[in-house]
């Protein structure tokens, strides 16, 4: 899966790390490399949450790759 991610670094010199498709998945990082490690971590916690919530029907579940 690849997501876009947005690293910007704040005025205390933290990178915050967002996902724009994914609402309320954000991490953050005192280098850039340590909020791309985290924003990984955040990402894999997001999806298994969503899917959680959700129970599937395997019978109705269908695999889209765009």
């Amino acid at each position: 899966m690849k997501l876009h991610v947005i690293i910007d670094q704040d005025e205390a010199g933290y990178y915050v790390a967002d996902v724009p498709a994914l609402p309320g998945c954000f991490s953050q990082g005192r280098t850039h490399e340590e909020a791309v490690i985290n924003i990984k971590e955040a990402i894999e916690g997001w999806l298994e949450v969503m899917e959680s919530k959700h129970s599937v029907d395997s019978a109705r579940f269908v695999e889209v790759t765009v």
